[in-house]
């Protein structure tokens, strides 16, 4: 009896939407997304330069600051897409001593990490749990470098975007000779379906490994689904809203530092809602959610 009491039912949705919006909201997530987004804007350049970095080595770094401008052109639009484009080939000017380039590294890294070892706080704070005063500086290094082995994640799922767009590409091609009429709307869903599934896992990784809990992969998929979907849902309308608004052209020169506040700051107001929901989840059906050996309970 006590089994059934604790399995989910499609009718238990309604209630634990309800649950989850009212402890979303008793954790004033508007604050949390702000932090992130300021955070975010700090860490931009490094974060991009890595990756691009990274995943060049393999696709070729045009090609690879080629897509990711497009991205931001679709997201934010064209002016702040090309000035983030700008930003990057500041921040790889090679013209520098030896110095000047180990300090720029350090920075790169530990910029870089920044907006990952914030995110960690804030799924800390809506999965109840705090450091464990003990382990201060164990705590500070595998922090830094779970958010770093963050980075890499980021740009192996890239890279394996990369490898699906252009297998899509070419099978467009065949596609498009034997079923002329439908290509368009079977490369556009193709594409939506795998952006969702690579962005599921992202979020999968982040609920399982960013914050200090141990939890089971079968309650973090359930949360990363659904964070999935309404962030996919949320970066149409905001590119929507963005296009139409233009919201950055208000701030002059500002305008794209105030494209990216508001587009991270968005996009984790729905990542934080995914995390509550599994919480919530997990806390109704039996799934614990437990601090790690260097976190207790709040």
């Amino acid at each position: 009896m006590k089994e059934e009491r604790t399995r989910f039912k499609p009718k238990d949705i309604p209630s634990l939407i309800k649950d989850t919006y009212i402890s979303w909201m008793a954790n004033d997530p508007w604050r949390l997304s702000a932090v992130v987004a300021y955070y975010a804007v700090l860490s931009l350049p490094a974060l991009l330069v890595i990756i691009i970095n990274i995943v060049g080595a393999i696709w070729g770094v045009e090609i690879v600051q080629g897509h990711l401008t497009q991205e931001f052109s679709l997201a934010l639009g064209k002016e702040a897409a090309t000035s983030i484009e700008t930003i990057i080939s500041e921040t790889q000017n090679e013209k520098k001593n030896l110095i000047s380039t180990i300090i720029g590294i350090g920075t790169l890294l530990f910029g870089a990490t920044g907006v990952f070892y914030q995110l960690k706080i804030s799924l800390n704070q809506i999965w109840q749990v705090q450091p464990d005063p003990k382990a201060k500086v164990w705590k500070l290094i595998t922090d830094r470098a779970r958010s770093f082995a963050f980075i890499f994640v980021i740009g192996f799922l890239l890279l394996i975007s990369f490898i699906f767009t252009a297998a899509i590409s070419a099978l467009n091609g065949y596609i498009k000779q034997m079923f002329p009429d439908l290509v368009i709307y079977i490369a556009h869903i193709m594409d939506v379906v795998i952006s969702l599934g690579i962005i599921t896992v992202l979020f999968a990784l982040m609920f399982k490994y960013l914050p200090d809990v141990k939890i089971k992969w079968k309650t973090v998929w359930k949360g990363a689904i659904l964070t999935a979907i309404l962030f996919v849902i949320g970066k149409t309308l905001l590119g929507l809203y963005f296009a139409e608004a233009e919201p950055g052209s208000t701030y002059g020169a500002a305008g794209t530092i105030v494209l990216i506040l508001l587009w991270v700051s968005y996009s984790c107001l729905i990542l934080f809602f995914g995390a509550q929901f599994t919480f919530i989840y997990a806390k109704r059906y039996g799934q614990s959610i437990t601090p790690s050996s260097i976190a207790k309970k709040k």
